[in-house]
């Protein structure tokens, strides 16, 4: 950008500056270490070159910025870095300044990477092999094919990306030379190195980069940090069955855990098998101290070995409910009481089977037992657990009993306080799997964000690689001008998406064998979603709307059809994966037939299930929906299934923080004359809230709601209605803006009835508002609104005793930063 020569004064340029009859001269430092005068002129017109189509930019404004920064010996980077900056801090007021900051950064990365001599593709892959950072296998792969790739590469569009998602890829995903730390690769030869890492020929590759560089759909960040490197461990989730009740057992489990989290695995743990605290230790006449004190050193290994040096080591313990020590579990992650006995590195689960739930809604007793005495629970689902269950009360081997309702609310208070301790639901996952159709096939836990529902035993470390269809950029004009969703686009791209999936299971490297056989036994892929949220604003739909509702289970049918019929075409070119005949696919049942729900277009199905019969499939499970924080803040789009969190939000980068505002709100407001200095302070002032702010319209206000004032209920019947073509699970979080224990209570309730499998976070309000030193004391007060809470109706699901929860203890996860939440990656 600003690199250099003629000296001019600034009154020529920037109206208002005083004219001086003598400039001092100053310099700059260009990135070769040369220096030269300052020409202003230089700073003015490469910002305006960036700013080319954005009517609704200042180029003089971002100019005058960068030349206030100048001193004497300035870099050309620091310069560059003011305007990226400037142009960032705008946003909020003018979402083009989004564009425009990237295309400044875009233009800083390219000088990076030329002023290496890496003027192609092939020679950022040929360099970076070279450092020993590129897979040897892909540097040739990259040479025979040369030409063809080169000329793949679409430098046109870098100009998707907004500034956010180009500063995230380039803070933490472009390869980086390992001496001056200076990255070696453009956004383009990015995509494009990853899509050589997973495909086979050319042609695959140059498809593939396609898919991803247009932004239509985004592998998952193992993939993307490793794909075509020398260390390809490119699968997001691992899911590591209970330990053994034995020391060897624990410690090798350790191990196991250390071992994913290098490679950059999310690791979910189950811990059901452990003896409770007070067991007798026979060999040493002694009494367990159950599994507190081995979770402890779990957390502090997890703490110490991250994944790969670019990100926390991240891990999720189950536990089921019956297991003695749940509420000493439950205790973990409190921000009170013995220091000792508190876990903060990882993240809790329960474990939930139906028979809990049942106790809970009719007020019954429940039994809390030591595992050691009954070592058959964690590896029953359904109504085997319940009479399993039941035969060890009547034996009175219980440790001791309590009321459902008080362990309930128990879960419920962790909820509040922490957004941990996530509701999980085992028989749900079970009996509605494809994995399960054998008895001996039981899924013990799901991964890290409660997405991934897989197999486990002591010798199958599940493993599932990750993607997600940007649903924002599958939109269309009909022919009566009228925005729509296309599904031809998307049937085309999840024909893509599931051979590259496939091929990670293939590449990967895994860091224990146990992944490794888990894996090509059953080649479980997760294709998901990103941007419903986008899809509801472009079509003005209110996100709890019962059209809204419709589209998204005929999106997700959509999805589950066509990557199930890639993976039957990839079966019958490759074989089917070798537990097929294990499955409930093998005995004719899609993931809706379990539901009992018939689908639309049934005879397409039909004719699907005869072909799965003649070939099988590639692929065992295929759908699971992730929270895709950080590869959605890349395409820019919003998060995974959910309603937005604030139509004014926060984004933090390496470079500070940055407040962005909801471009289709802001759309519409221009076109109505609104979007001024007045709204603007009125949208701060509201937290990012429209509903009192009287100049809008209520259709505005209802389809601009944020999540805090969308009914729960209705993210629930969305989830419920989607989970009939989800064969794994779905990350869903739920959110309570103060949460209390009835209310959180009836929620939980009414998702287990519906069916779900899964929930993630409890999300509450940060205790960190949208500052406002820059808005007048006093200005718009009238605005504030009224408190949302997420309202369920006409549940009949009794109620614990009201207990209000301090919220600034609930912050789990920053909503407004997402991205700085390192299970959601």
């Amino acid at each position: 950008m600003a690199s250099t020569t003629v000296q001019t004064s600034l009154s020529d340029i920037l109206p208002g500056f005083p004219a001086r009859e003598e400039t001092p001269v100053m310099h700059v430092k260009k990135r070769n270490g040369a220096l030269e005068p300052v020409d202003v002129n230089k700073i003015v017109r490469a910002v305006q070159r960036s700013g080319y189509g954005l009517q609704h930019v200042d180029a003089i404004r971002i100019a005058s910025k960068t030349i206030g920064g100048l001193y004497d010996g300035a870099t050309t980077r620091e310069l560059d870095a003011i305007s990226i900056d400037t142009a960032a801090s705008l946003i909020a007021e003018e979402p083009q300044y989004s564009k425009l900051a990237s295309r400044l950064l875009l233009a800083t990365i390219l000088k990076e990477v030329a002023g290496q001599n890496l003027h192609s593709f092939s020679q950022s892959v040929e360099y970076g092999a070279q450092v020993g950072i590129v897979s040897p296998a892909v540097a040739e792969f990259v040479r025979i094919h040369m030409r063809k790739l080169n000329q793949a590469i679409k430098e046109d569009n870098d100009d998707r990306f907004e500034y956010f998602g180009l500063r995230t890829v380039y803070d933490r995903y472009l390869l980086r030379d390992p001496l001056s730390r200076k990255v070696i690769e453009t956004p383009q030869h990015f995509f494009l190195r990853v899509a050589c890492g997973l495909a086979g020929t050319p042609h695959e590759a140059i498809e593939f980069y396609n898919l991803i560089s247009s932004h239509d759909y985004m592998p998952s960040s193992p993939t993307l940090f490793n794909s075509g490197t020398k260390h390809p461990q490119m699968s997001s989730c691992y899911l590591h069955d209970s330990p053994q009740d034995s020391l060897e057992s624990i410690y090798d489990s350790y191990k196991d855990v250390a071992l994913l989290s290098k490679f950059s695995g999310g690791i979910g743990l189950a811990f059901h098998r452990v003896r409770s605290e007070g067991s007798l230790i026979r060999a040493t006449n002694g009494l367990s101290n159950g599994i507190v004190p081995w979770l402890r050193t779990l957390d502090s290994s997890v703490a110490a070995v991250n994944q790969g040096g670019k990100r926390k080591g991240a891990c999720c313990v189950y536990l089921e409910p019956w297991h003695a020590d749940i509420e000493s579990f439950l205790e973990l992650r409190e921000n009170t009481g013995d220091l000792s006995r508190r876990t903060y590195n990882l993240n809790l689960a329960n474990w939930i089977p139906d028979l809990f739930m049942k106790r809970v809604d009719e007020d019954g007793m429940w039994s809390l037992f030591d595992p050691k005495l009954v070592p058959q629970l964690p590896d029953l689902f359904g109504e085997e657990f319940e009479k399993a269950y039941i035969q060890a009360e009547e034996d009175k081997i219980y440790y001791r009993q309590m009321k459902a309702r008080d362990l309930y609310a128990r879960m419920m208070r962790s909820l509040a306080e922490t957004g941990n301790g996530w509701m999980t639901f085992k028989d749900a996952c079970n009996v509605k799997n494809n994995q399960t159709g054998l008895p001996g096939n039981v899924i013990h836990l799901s991964n890290l964000c409660t997405e991934i529902t897989e197999v486990t035993s002591k010798d199958e470390t599940a493993v599932c690689n990750l993607g997600s269809v940007n649903l924002g950029r599958h939109m269309k004009t009909d022919e009566n001008g009228k925005t729509v969703f296309d599904f031809e686009k998307l049937a085309n791209t999840v024909r893509v998406a599931v051979p590259m999936l496939d091929r990670v299971i293939d590449i990967n490297f895994y860091p224990v064998q146990q992944a490794l056989k888990a894996n090509n036994r059953w080649r479980p892929v997760g294709l998901g979603v990103m941007g419903l949220q986008d899809v509801f604003f472009q079509m003005r739909l209110p996100f709890d709307s019962p059209e809204a509702q419709a589209l998204s289970t005929k999106i997700q049918e959509e999805i589950y059809y066509y990557a199930m019929l890639a993976t039957t075409e990839l079966a019958e070119k490759n074989g089917p994966h070798p537990s097929f005949n294990e499955t409930r696919l093998a005995q004719g049942n899609f993931q809706f037939d379990l539901w009992k729900i018939t689908p639309s277009e049934p005879e397409r199905w039909e004719a699907l299930r005869q072909r799965i019969k003649q070939s099988g499939v590639r692929n065992s499970l295929l759908i699971a929906i992730a929270p895709t924080a950080t590869i959605a803040s890349i395409v820019g789009c919003y998060e995974c299934i959910e309603p937005q969190i604030s139509n004014l939000f926060k984004r933090e980068t390496l470079s500070g923080e940055f407040l962005q505002v909801n471009r289709y709100l802001i759309n519409e407001l221009k076109a109505l004359g609104m979007w001024n200095e007045e709204m603007r302070m009125k949208l701060k002032m509201s937290e990012g809230s429209v509903q009192n702010i009287d100049d809008l319209t209520d259709e505005l206000k209802l389809i601009y709601r944020t999540v805090w004032e969308v009914p729960m209920r209705s993210l629930i019947d969305m989830a419920a209605a989607r989970n009939a073509y989800i064969d794994q699970a779905q990350s869903l979080n739920l959110f309570s803006e103060s949460p209390n224990i009835g209310r959180l209570s009836s929620m939980y309730m009414y998702a287990w009835k519906q069916g779900l499998k899964t929930t993630y976070y409890l999300r509450s309000r940060p205790a960190t508002k949208i500052a406002k030193t820059t808005v007048q004391k006093g200005a718009m007060s009238s605005s504030l609104p009224q408190t949302a809470q997420a309202q369920l109706q006409n549940v009949s699901v009794p109620e614990p005793e009201q207990q209000p929860i301090d919220a600034s203890a609930a912050i789990a996860c920053s909503l407004e930063n997402p991205e700085s939440c390192e299970a959601c990656q």
